[in-house]
């Protein structure tokens, strides 16, 4: 916990343990938590000496039911600039889009994991810093199961995707690196979908934001009295997911002692729960993703080089957006025909200059970034089509964009000549001309025939003959 505090919050909840619960969550950043129990004192706290200090408000649905988006507009019209972040239990992406047209600046799902609210939290005061997310939205958009539907033309990243989807018919584990935000999870997702255990249970973990016990009892599970505040027996997802897939993303976040249990159990395939005195059989496929490079960590001591090794059994490499900034027009149109489809929002277009713009962007958030960001922007467009406008913050960090450069075709193309400035094999640049357009299609192979002029039983016998996979 930080020795000073550094930022000031008012949560607007009437449920002594609830606000006990996100004052603990909020006091490891720096935050002090201030309460209102109804809309009346939390309007009435904002003329107080402590309420002029505040940094940010916390709005729980429960205290104020259906005219939850009511009290978002009447605090927004007191305290403008005033960062609100509410929290609901349901899930529904109307109400999240009209809190957000209310004056919302996040929108969190109850019960309230950690890390998800620091974040949230730490975002409204570093916003001159960072583009919105909208995680919570935009994680209802339905990603691809498919890997012929996943966007992306840029070589190194239809590579990774060619490994992914011959790997996902075996039973190896598979790691996925990349920053955050390159659609890891998405990739494992999808491996899970083309794989053997396709109608068995995935189950998903993230290693951030546990305690190292609470972390292996989510894995491992635990028997009552295992631990101070192991109340009941609990069934780890292990158990939870015998006969299908665990994901274990973020796994560079584990420590060393949860790394030895996971070891041991890939090795003898016996889980044993924390405080059991006996163990028992486990079927289960491991995926792991790393924002991390894992290889550099087992250099430092950081993560074990056997657990590495069990686990890197597949290797992939997802490239940041950044090394493929070619596919984000693809991945624009992509995410506005989702988003069109989700309550609430209707269908856009975009204009030339406000791709361009996003092109011009470097997005350290990745494909997550440019989704939080679209989605946003389509909350708020009055117009047909999304322009610069929609896009305030870009356009004061990136200036103008010069409006004659293409940049729809930017990083799209096929290298004729190899390092060393010779011509490359005509088979290979017809392999990457085919890879280029399934990625350009988004899969749709009687498309690509036909782009290409070619019949489709003749794209087939090609994609054998260069092996290329579907997915390549």
């Amino acid at each position: 916990m930080n020795d000073t505090v550094k930022h000031l919050v008012l949560l607007v909840n009437n449920k002594p343990a609830e606000q006990r619960e996100i004052t603990a969550h909020a006091a490891k950043a720096g935050w002090q938590v201030i309460y209102a129990d109804d809309s009346e004192s939390a309007i009435t706290a904002l003329g107080t000496q402590r309420g002029m200090r505040l940094d940010a408000i916390i709005v729980d649905q429960h205290v104020v039911g259906d005219t939850v988006c009511e009290l978002i507009a009447q605090l927004k019209s007191r305290r403008t600039a005033l960062p609100i972040l509410m929290l609901a239990q349901s899930t529904s992406p109307l109400l999240a889009v009209e809190a957000m047209r209310a004056g919302a600046t996040d929108y969190i799902i109850k019960p309230v994991a950690p890390d998800r609210l620091i974040t949230a939290l730490d975002a409204t005061v570093t916003r001159a810093d960072t583009v919105d997310e909208l995680q919570p939205l935009t994680e209802k958009i339905a990603a691809p199961l498919e890997f012929d539907a996943i966007i992306g033309s840029s070589p190194p990243f239809r590579a990774a995707l060619a490994i992914a989807a011959k790997s996902a018919r075996s039973q190896v584990p598979i790691l996925i690196e990349g920053e955050s935000g390159t659609g890891k999870e998405m990739i494992a997702r999808a491996v899970h979908a083309a794989s053997p255990r396709a109608k068995t249970p995935l189950r998903i973990v993230n290693c951030t934001g546990y305690m190292d016990i609470q972390l292996a009892s989510q894995i491992f599970g635990h028997e009552q009295a295992a631990f101070a505040g192991a109340f009941e027996q609990h069934t780890g997802l292990i158990q939870r997911a015998d006969g299908g897939t665990l994901l274990i993303d973020e796994i560079d976040q584990m420590s060393l002692e949860t790394q030895a249990r996971l070891i041991e159990f890939i090795r003898t395939k016996e889980i044993q729960p924390l405080g059991a005195k006996h163990g028992f059989q486990a079927d289960i496929r491991i995926l792991a993703s790393s924002n991390r490079p894992l290889p550099m960590l087992v250099e430092s001591g950081e993560f074990r080089e056997d657990l590495f090794f069990a686990l890197s059994v597949v290797h992939l490499e997802i490239p940041a957006l950044h090394a493929r900034q070619g596919d984000i027009p693809a991945l624009v149109r992509h995410f506005l025909a989702r988003i069109a489809e989700q309550p609430g929002m209707r269908s856009l277009g975009i204009t030339d200059d406000a791709i361009q713009l996003l092109c011009a962007y470097d997005w350290p958030g990745n494909v997550r970034q440019l989704q939080n960001t679209l989605f946003r922007a389509a909350i708020f467009c009055d117009g047909d089509a999304l322009t610069i406008q929609e896009f305030p913050q870009l356009s004061n960090m990136l200036g103008e964009v010069d409006a004659n450069r293409n940049v729809s075709q930017e990083g799209i193309g096929v290298a004729l000549y190899s390092e060393d400035g010779n011509l490359r094999p005509l088979e290979e640049i017809e392999a990457d001309v085919i890879r280029l357009a399934i990625g350009h299609y988004s899969g749709r192979m009687t498309e690509v025939a036909r782009r290409l002029g070619i019949g489709r039983s003749t794209l087939y016998r090609k994609l054998s003959d260069l092996g290329i996979d579907n997915a390549a």
